[in-house]
This record gives C-alpha cells, structure tokens and sequence, in this order.
C-alpha cells in the first residue's frame, strides 16, 4: 500500500470509529474498545496499554519512513542548513503535511492524537523536519482552519496541504517575545485593502513559504482587543525578509524577520473579524504547544535510542557499561520521563479531539516535553562521553535541537504562569 494510500485508509477508518471515540471522556490515549460496558468490575476496558489501532498504524509507517528518508539527512541537512525540500514534499505525499485538515480542503482528515504521533516519529528522525511540519500544520493552516472562511480555506489551505507549498505564522516581534498583546506592527484600513507596517522577528518556515498568517494592531486605543489577524500570500509587494539566523540547532528550517513596509493585502484577508487576533493567536498557540511537545518527544527518544544502543556495545571494565549502576540509574530516569511526558502529551491532544479545555494540558505536555528533551540529550551525551561530544554521534546535535523546544511557542517560564493561573482558577481564585 503506498503512503497516500494509508493515510486515506487511517483516516477512513477514524471517521468510522469517531462517533464511539468521542464518547469516552477519559484522558485517553487510550484503546478504544467496542464492547465497552458499565459493569462494577472496573471502569470499562479503555486502558493505558497502546495506542488506538490507527494511530499505531500510522506511528509504524511514519517510523519506517523517518529510518528510510529522515535519519540519513538529518547530520548532513544539520551542517549545511539546506531546507529538506524533497523530504517535506514526501512528508506531503504521505498526508503528513495537512494531517488534521479536513478532506475537503485536500487534507488528511486524521486528529490531533494522530498529529501528535505522526510528528513524534519524524522529529525522531530529524528535528528539523518536524518544527517545519509543526509550524506549517499548527501555526499557519491552524488557525485559517478554525477562523477561516470558505473562500479562504480554498486559496490558503489547499494548495498547501501536498508539502509543495508551505506557510509560516508571524505573531512574534523585535520588541514582544513572550508580551503577544504589545503588538507594534499595525494594519490601516484604506478602504478596499489594507496596509501593513511592522517587522516580525523568529518566524520558523520564513524563507520557503508562500502564504504567511500575520497578526496587527488596528485599533491601539483597545490594546490588545485591536489586534487582527490577516493572511498574506508571499510573494507580495512590500513584504520582504531578513537575513537568515545562523542558530544553534534546527538548522535546516529557516528562521528569519519578516518586514511588512507598506504591505497592501485585499480586505478580505483578514482572519476572521477585526479584533479577534489575540484571541486567535492564542487559541492557536494552545493547538501548536502540543506539536512543539511532539517534536522535543521526538529528540528525548532519539537521544534515548542512542544512548541505549551504546552502553550495549561499550565495553569497560570487562563488560557492557549497561552493567553499570550509574549509567543504568541514567537510563531509568531517562525513561522514566520520556513515558511521563508521553503520556501528558497523548492526554492533551485527546482532550483536544474531544472538544475539551486543553490550555493547560497543552502546556504541561510542552513544558514536560521540552525539560525531558533537554535532559535526555544532557544525559545521553554522559552515557557518551567523549563520543556524545562530536557529530559523528547524533546526541550532540539531539541537544542543540532539545534546547529551542524551551524557548519558542512560550517559554519554559511561560508555560508555568498559564498552568498556575489555570489553577488557581480551577481552585476558584
């Protein structure tokens, strides 16, 4: 069966088994099972052993496809910052790159459990590749999919559901990481069009994409009530970009400013209404910390996998240094919160699918995530020694990528004011 072919297969196959999912209000990442009943012996017989049958499918196929095409560029892409473009046009084929977008509008038609596992496997096999999968399925067809109107579905989410074409999400500035309310680009309303002036700092996918989701002030008498959010198609006149970063890890996915100078955009452009973007920025942030969470998963276990593998084969004192207590203390604590992390992960993207608060759930999952990957890769390149600290082994890069995972989407500190303000007002403070 090709890919494209399983992935209308999966996505079949979820459509019939909706119906009954969406009726299990547990934090499932659960085995969904037909004959579920209300007897006392238990609380019926979803569980906490596997994935749905689907989703293992699609986790196995997007492995093997991760091995085959992802693990062997991941080293070279990493050195010469070259975007995988033949990799993310497969990504396409195999339905990866509108994995949630309805099959209406060209897409997969799969959920957010499946998005989550799927990106999983391919940061596995190269972190790169999974931020611009996350970034263009999150940040940029995520919220035209939820906001978005028919016509504009159309034009700016189905040309880019193949891998062909790809979009980014501007919400950050020079002045504004984490204050997303304190926006200093502006949109002036002209009366037919709108014109855009502003820069936008940090955008993931900035260089190779063709439609760009931008958010504007343009009422500043309403702080961040006037804010408003726009789709614009690259090229446009009046829209250019910055130099390209040199950064510290995920090198193959470009990141750069993006200057709006001027920038005119048809009036019907706009996302949704005037004064919504905050609204919509922050709704679909929520959505896209659980991709972030997915892709530092991705690198916890592929620094995991590594360091394992290793302490088999390195041979000390006689025997494999699995032998020894210390390295076996660091393997149980690395997978100790790589199976924790998982399982906040698959909690909140199935409170997501069945139409439930996820905020605080899609925080913990990026916060837990995010640590474990930056923990994981610190502990793999010990197991290492020597070997984690050059690039024939992929710990080190593993850590330079793990480290991002804290800082973009809201930061590590973010994340820990939205889960204890959700607290408190669960407590009824």
């Amino acid at each position: 069966m090709s890919l494209s072919n399983l992935s209308r297969t999966l996505a079949r196959s979820l459509s019939l088994r909706a119906g009954f999912s969406r009726h299990i209000s547990t934090t499932s990442l659960l085995r969904q099972e037909a004959d579920l009943d209300d007897s006392d012996e238990g609380l019926g017989q979803a569980t906490f052993i596997d994935l749905p049958e689907t989703h293992q499918m699609l986790k196995d196929t997007c492995r093997q496809f991760a091995e085959a095409e992802l693990w062997p560029i991941a080293g070279p892409i990493d050195r010469s910052g070259e975007y995988p473009e033949a990799a993310i046009n497969k990504m396409g084929e195999l339905g990866l790159m509108g994995i949630d977008i309805p099959e209406d509008y060209g897409g997969t038609g799969l959920d957010a459990l499946a998005y989550a596992v799927s990106l999983t496997e391919i940061s596995r096999g190269c972190a790169s590749s999974g931020v611009i999968m996350s970034a263009h399925n999150s940040l940029y067809l995520g919220p035209i999919k939820y906001f978005g109107n028919h016509k504009q579905k159309e034009e700016f989410i189905t040309p880019f559901t193949t891998g062909e074409k790809i979009g980014c999400f501007c919400l950050s500035e020079p002045g504004n990481g984490s204050d997303a309310g304190a926006a200093s680009t502006v949109a002036r309303d002209e009366g037919d069009h709108w014109v855009l002036n502003g820069t936008k700092a940090w955008i993931t996918n900035s260089y190779q994409a063709e439609g760009v989701v931008v958010f504007a002030t343009t009422d500043k008498s309403k702080k961040h009530k006037g804010i408003s959010a726009f789709i614009v198609p690259k090229p446009t006149p009046g829209l250019s970009l910055g130099k390209k970063e040199d950064k510290l890890g995920i090198r193959a996915s470009a990141t750069s400013n993006v200057i709006f100078e001027d920038c005119c955009i048809p009036k019907e452009n706009m996302l949704g209404s005037p004064g919504m973007g905050f609204k919509i920025a922050m709704m679909t942030l929520d959505s896209g910390r659980i991709g972030i969470a997915a892709q530092a998963l991705g690198i916890a276990k592929n620094a995991f996998d590594t360091a394992v593998d290793y302490s088999a084969k390195r041979q000390s004192f006689g025997s494999p240094i699995s032998k020894l207590q210390m390295i076996q203390t660091k393997i149980a604590d690395m997978a100790l919160k790589i199976e924790m992390s998982e399982l906040m992960l698959f909690k909140a993207a199935s409170l997501k699918d069945a139409g439930r608060p996820f905020t605080k759930e899609a925080a913990m999952a990026k916060l837990a995530c995010s640590e474990t990957a930056t923990y994981v890769a610190h502990q793999a390149i010990q197991v290492l020694g020597g070997m984690g600290y050059v690039s024939d082994m992929c710990v080190e890069r593993n850590y330079r990528d793990a480290r991002i995972t804290e800082i973009y989407e809201g930061t590590s500190e973010i994340q820990r004011l939205v889960i204890a303000g959700n607290i408190m007002k669960e407590y009824g403070f």
